[in-house]
């Protein structure tokens, strides 16, 4: 390794790893982490259901079957949707809600009860989902019954309650880092009411709460006050920078910027995937809901193990395949055939660690620019509708092609995209990989000599 590889990477290590390690450990961020998690089943279940109404758009042969058959069981089965995809705020909020508290009572070394933080932030999410309006003198609750809304006393129906889906996740983070800031700052100040030492535990921690039930339903109310009063709500103040973080991430510029950070981190040794998809995870789930609803946002859903990393980080499966069959190095011969099953499934620690990529100035390269080359080529292709844009999500370890396939809600185009994408990547990866072969090839052959 050259002074100018150390240098790269000792910059590396001081604007990336540092700051975003840090960011990582932050207690907010670990709460999303968490929260993205739990929300994997619902997402992946209700989008299933999602795909068996929309078959016959992509299956037109299908139709009259489908006419015939699960037409007739829509409203039964897509509750199925409305109960994950159309309250996942809900999940986002129980989840959070749970570990936050959770990480507050042990690192802030406070008896706070994780139950209690999630009933809490449920109760603060959910004063904020009615929307109200300031009118002749009084706060009044919407009632708008027209052909493109609906609005019931202040609750927006279109499939179930709209701000309980996708829309209310940032919501329902930022009212439950409120309400568990609230329970955690009361209780530290001892202003709970006190219970016998004979009394249940469930009964002593419900009475522990209702002080700060209290004060979390008297703050709710008057932030809520003051910007009906405004003429707006917490919603649709958080949709502004949310628009503008959105509108960065469905820009090509934005994606770059995004895989760039994602791959950096993991070269200099901190899983970026895990960091950068954490924050993006809201983001890309309203996209899917947009798109189900008929818009055409490349970045949704699954769009990253789908299309761009297929494989693992760094677009690596055209390359294991090659290291597999071709590699002249022992080394890498046995890393590719150890590797190649976990690749199709887009697991690569074994390269990312056995080859190594992490700080191997060999490999930085490709590492970076394969994985912006194929969002490239999937985000230009879905932005010139030339595949249909993600609208289910799929299980991250489903393989390149069927996973495309499925999460576009069976657009054969996108199983072809995810073809092509593999090849793009690989030949980026090719002059490099062959180069470090033969550096390898080398090595074993000096060391074969010496021995």
């Amino acid at each position: 390794m050259d002074n100018s590889d150390n240098k790269m990477f000792q910059f590396l290590s001081k604007h990336l790893m540092g700051p975003m390690g840090k960011l990582a450990q932050l207690r907010i961020v670990r709460g999303v982490m968490a929260a993205g998690m739990a929300s994997i089943p619902f997402t992946i279940v209700g989008s299933m259901f999602l795909i068996v109404s929309i078959i016959p758009q992509s299956f037109p042969a299908l139709a009259g079957i489908w006419s015939a058959s699960f037409d007739k069981l829509t409203s039964l089965y897509m509750i199925a949707n409305t109960a994950t995809m159309g309250i996942l705020a809900l999940y986002f909020c129980i989840v959070f809600g749970y570990e936050y508290t959770r990480i507050q009572a042990q690192e802030e070394k406070v008896n706070v009860n994780p139950l209690n933080g999630v009933l809490l932030s449920l109760m603060a999410f959910i004063m904020c989902v009615p929307e109200i309006i300031f009118k002749d003198g009084a706060m009044t609750l919407i009632n708008v019954v027209s052909k493109n809304s609906k609005i019931i006393d202040g609750w927006e129906m279109g499939g179930g309650v709209t701000r309980l889906g996708t829309t209310g996740i940032f919501t329902a983070i930022i009212m439950s880092i409120i309400a568990v800031k609230i329970y955690t700052f009361c209780v530290k100040k001892n202003w709970t009411i006190k219970m016998p030492d004979t009394v249940p535990t469930g009964v002593v921690n419900s009475f522990m709460a209702l002080i700060p039930t209290a004060l979390i339903a008297f703050t709710v109310i008057i932030i809520n006050g003051i910007l009906v009063a405004l003429n707006t709500d917490i919603f649709k103040v958080i949709a502004v920078p949310f628009s503008f973080v959105t509108n960065l991430t469905n820009t090509w510029i934005g994606l770059l910027v995004i895989y760039f950070l994602m791959h950096a981190l993991w070269i200099v040794g901190i899983h970026g995937a895990t960091i950068v998809t954490s924050f993006l995870t809201p983001i890309v789930l309203s996209n899917m809901a947009a798109n189900q609803a008929g818009a055409n946002i490349p970045f949704a859903g699954e769009f990253n193990n789908s299309f761009v990393t297929i494989g693992g980080s760094g677009a690596t499966l055209g390359m294991v395949i090659f290291i597999a069959f071709f590699a002249k190095s022992a080394q890498l011969g046995a890393l590719g055939k150890a590797a190649i099953v976990p690749s199709f499934f887009n697991i690569n620690e074994p390269i990312l660690f056995g080859m190594p990529v992490v700080y191997n100035p060999y490999t930085a390269i490709p590492f970076f620019l394969a994985p912006m080359a194929s969002m490239s080529v999937a985000y230009f292709a879905i932005k010139f509708h030339l595949v249909n844009p993600p609208i289910a999500q799929v299980a991250w370890p489903t393989p390149g092609g069927l996973s495309g396939f499925i999460g576009s809600g069976g657009d054969w185009r996108a199983a072809v995209l995810a073809l092509v994408c593999v090849i793009v990547a690989f030949v980026i990866w090719y002059p490099f990989i062959k180069f470090y072969d033969g550096k390898l090839v080398r090595d074993e052959q000096t060391n074969a000599v010496n021995a």
